[in-house]
């Protein structure tokens, strides 16, 4: 192996070594909310109204299908009744009708989907639903962008506020600081049709929505392993009382 090979690997060991280091001191400038999130089955079943009714129209949800809902109380009838817009029958997957191309074409990059949205975030900024649930609070009006809105969080946004409505219109005050850096504080300009807890209490339903959605089995997952590892301690406990009684007689 020739030496220019070898200080090239050596190269790459250390970018590989640093690397996660380099990315925390690049995101710990990143404020985020904590998300009160929550697997009651009310609260998810309210995520998911909110959900189908102002994300589903762009964003889908092709890893999922409606039948999926029956886990977190519905009924086949209530899905097909208050949930079923996009799919004919309840076994169908969560996708949308508006093609790739347009959508690309209306706001600059097609829409993510979002079944595992709430995983993904979190491999980028350690948790998703805190991601989440600031991004959905941290709209602001901003005339300078196409669809008149931008975010903290999530600078030159494409995504219009689909929840401004239910928020109200936002506006940003820059404070300029003496290091050169800027923050951004916001300032409720326009009320919406909820308060300020209301809006919150909905973004915080959604978002653990989207959170079981990413992993509908997880907190089945969760309670299975706790009974593995209290039979896993009491086969512990029996085989150190047979090993015991079983060596009692040998020195």
């Amino acid at each position: 192996m020739s030496i220019s090979v070898i200080k090239t690997l050596k190269r790459l060991a250390a970018a590989a070594l640093f690397a996660p280091a380099i990315a925390l001191a690049a995101g710990a400038a990143l404020h985020l909310d904590k998300a009160p999130v929550s697997t009651d089955p009310s609260a998810l079943q309210n995520g998911a109204k909110t959900f189908v009714n102002y994300c589903l129209n762009c964003h889908s949800a092709s890893f999922a299908r409606y039948n999926t809902l029956e886990q977190i109380g519905l009924d086949e009838q209530q899905i097909r009744d208050n949930l079923m817009f996009t799919g004919e029958r309840v076994g169908d997957l969560m996708k949308v009708a508006m093609r790739p191309a347009e959508s690309k074409a209306w706001f600059g990059a097609t829409p993510p989907d979002l079944t595992l949205i709430a995983r993904q975030r979190a491999s980028e900024f350690g948790s998703g639903a805190d991601w989440l649930y600031t991004y959905l609070r941290q709209f602001y009006r901003d005339p300078a962008r196409p669809t008149g809105w931008n975010n903290v969080i999530f600078s030159n946004v494409g995504m219009p506020h689909v929840l401004w409505e239910l928020q109200g219109e936002q506006i940003a005050k820059v404070t300029e600081h003496e290091d050169g850096t800027k923050s951004i504080a916001l300032e409720l300009a326009k009320p919406g049709k909820m308060s300020v807890e209301e809006y919150d209490k909905t973004v915080s339903d959604l978002v653990s929505f989207l959170v079981w959605m990413g992993e509908p089995v997880a907190e089945k997952r969760k309670t299975v392993g706790i009974v593995v590892l209290i039979f896993l301690a009491g086969l512990f406990v029996l085989s150190y009382a047979l090993k015991k009684n079983y060596w009692k007689d040998i020195h």
